[in-house]
């Protein structure tokens, strides 16, 4: 405050001599001095009422520079117009004079900012220098690595020593972050890394894309170099980056950094306040699913799964107890139709989210009804429970597997989107599928496989070195399938946007360099039965449509009567196989009634 009166001053003065030579009237002194008198007052009373001087914004910082210019404007401005109308006024000082003022307060301020870091951090700037520590390279001289060569020299323990930077615009050649010279584009990443010879290199780019990532871990790779990355924003607790939130490059990063924009609003429509029921919660999909739906303050959530552990463990992440004690927990096995419909007419739920199935592909090869009892009959149960109790909005979980299916997997989920789709065109009720690829760090996931292969020395297996696969983490899907079932419409199939396909060999690859272990080999096996080389979200006959989000697409699936699926007699294998394969030929159907009665029946409606 004291600063700033004096900044008027000091204007004051060096106006008076520089413009009028001291040679001003006793009016014109009068009036001039009044105006300066009255713009200090004014300074010092705003800057209290606003906060200025009561650490708003940090001294010497663009917000508070901000803040002192637009009041000065204000200042102007009123004492401007009020001065107008008094005789003998300078003109000249309304104009140059509150200039001149904002000239020497921010002057000051600077000042006080430079010698401020070189009292504070004198120790800092000296270990940012220490040959022991770390060489570190930022790749991007944008706002994120300003914050990374900010944090650098004012740690107390700096954990790098920053040789320069990397950024890919031309443009930026030769400029300086705070200290630390941009020392070579992209392309010069290796040559840089070597005449440096750096240990570490620092991506400071919150939204890098996947192809990116790639080519800076590659470089790295060659170079020798261990590769950091800055979290993305959604990661951050206030926007800004902090050095301990460094981490090393991961599989999680092989995505992308796709912005997930989740209309928490339109979720919460359907959701809060309402009776909510997830199969299958105690999987990777379904844990997540309630408990992020817990977070929208539904009415009632009911968890139901046939695992009392899988149970156990998310009333533990969801309440904090592992009593088991509430109705609201519910062990039941959605094959049991009776069961399962006790469970809907005593908890009436209004939403459901279907996320029990059976998923590994090679299993299900090996044991295809029981793909059948669970991901299709079982399916058949969950809409029927629904239906009969008037169910609002139900949300099933299918895959990318279920779009020109090859597998059991692929084909049993493919006809429980159709059994969805009949049920929705039936009854005009919001029914509608959610179509999307792997999930990341799921249980029984390829990462799972994958670490505990390097866990017990290798080798890991993968297929084929070209086998690619869609990959989203397991909050991203969630939020996904929340927002698709706001804004889907019945008998809609819903498809997430997967980006790009990842290499299953790049997921191996990074998992190997994670692990920091050199003995790791990559043995192929092959692919297997049923399993394609590349996954497909829409088939050869789907033609995706845009929704009312830029990351869900919606297809059109043929619906299929569900009397056609229901007497089916489970010993017959290759009708089960006839129908989930969506093949025409005579199937001989067994009716389990009392009269035992044999019909021959053709498989109708194929779409």
């Amino acid at each position: 405050m004291g600063w700033d009166a004096l900044s008027w001053c000091l204007a004051f003065g060096l106006l008076v001599l520089l413009r009028y030579d001291l040679a001003l009237s006793d009016p014109q002194w009068l009036a001039a001095l009044s105006y300066t008198g009255v713009a200090i007052l004014l300074t010092l009373v705003g800057g209290s009422v606003f906060h200025l001087y009561l650490g708003r914004s940090r001294v010497g910082s663009y917000s508070e520079a901000s803040s002192l210019a637009f009041m000065t404007l204000a200042i102007t401005v009123v004492l401007g117009v009020a001065f107008m109308f008094v005789p003998k006024f300078p003109r000249g000082v309304a104009l140059v004079l509150p200039a001149l003022a904002l000239l020497f307060m921010g002057a000051g301020r600077w000042l006080m900012r430079s010698l401020a870091r070189r009292v504070l951090y004198p120790k800092n700037q000296q270990q940012s220098q220490d040959a022991s520590k770390p060489v570190a390279l930022v790749y991007g001289a944008g706002d994120d690595g300003h914050d990374v060569a900010r944090l650098v020299d004012h740690a107390a323990e700096p954990p790098y020593r920053i040789a320069g930077f990397i950024d890919d615009d031309p443009d930026k050649k030769h400029r300086r972050i705070r200290s630390y010279r941009v020392l070579g584009q992209g392309g010069d990443l290796r040559r840089v890394a070597e005449e440096q010879h750096v240990d570490l290199v620092i991506l400071a780019i919150s939204a890098a894309s996947r192809e990116l990532m790639d080519r800076v871990a590659e470089d790295c790779r060659v170079a020798g170099a261990k590769f950091v990355t800055v979290p993305p924003v959604r990661e951050r607790i206030d926007g800004r980056v902090r050095l301990e939130k460094l981490r090393e490059f991961n599989v999680a990063d092989l995505l992308g950094r796709r912005p997930i924009h989740t209309d928490i609003r339109g979720i919460a429509g359907y959701v809060t306040g309402k009776v909510v029921l997830v199969t299958g919660a105690g999987g990777s999909i379904g844990s997540e699913l309630a408990r992020q739906v817990h977070q929208l303050s539904p009415r009632k959530l009911i968890v139901l799964d046939r695992d009392e552990s899988a149970l156990h463990a998310l009333q533990l992440s969801i309440r904090g107890d592992g009593l088991l004690s509430t109705d609201d927990t519910v062990l039941c096995d959605i094959r049991d139709r009776d069961a399962l419909q006790r469970v809907f007419e005593h908890h009436r739920p209004q939403v459901v989210f279907h996320a029990a199935a059976l998923k590994h592909l090679p299993m299900l090869e090996r044991f295809p009804v029981e793909g059948w009892k669970t991901n299709v009959l079982g399916t058949l149960n969950v809409l029927e429970a629904s239906r009969s109790i008037g169910v609002e909005t139900l949300v099933n979980i299918s895959t990318d597997k279920a779009a020109d299916p090859t597998s059991v997997l692929g084909q049993s989920k493919r006809l429980a989107e159709r059994l969805t789709s009949w049920f929705a065109e039936d009854s005009g009720v919001r029914y509608l599928s959610v179509r999307f690829g792997n999930v990341l760090g799921s249980r029984g996931s390829v990462l799972d496989t994958f670490r505990a292969q390097i866990s017990r020395g290798g080798p890991i297996t993968v297929t084929h070195p070209e086998v690619t696969r869609y990959f989203m983490t397991i909050p991203e899907a969630c939020e996904l399938v929340l927002q698709a079932g706001a804004i889907g419409q019945p008998s809609d199939v819903m498809v997430l946007d997967m980006g790009q396909p990842i290499r299953i060999l790049d997921v191996a690859q990074r998992l190997i360099d994670e692990s920091h272990r050199t003995d790791i080999e990559i043995k192929f096996t092959g692919l297997r039965s049923g399993e394609k080389l590349d996954e497909v979200l829409f088939s050869a006959l789907e033609s995706g449509q845009p929704s009312a989000h830029p990351l869900i697409s919606k297809v059109a699936v043929p619906a299929i009567d569900p009397w056609q699926l229901r007497v089916i007699d489970l010993r017959d294998q290759e009708g089960i196989s006839s129908v989930m394969a969506d093949q025409l030929p005579p199937v001989v159907i067994t009716a389990q009634s009392a009269a035992a009665v044999v019909v021959r029946h053709r498989v109708a409606n194929r779409g």
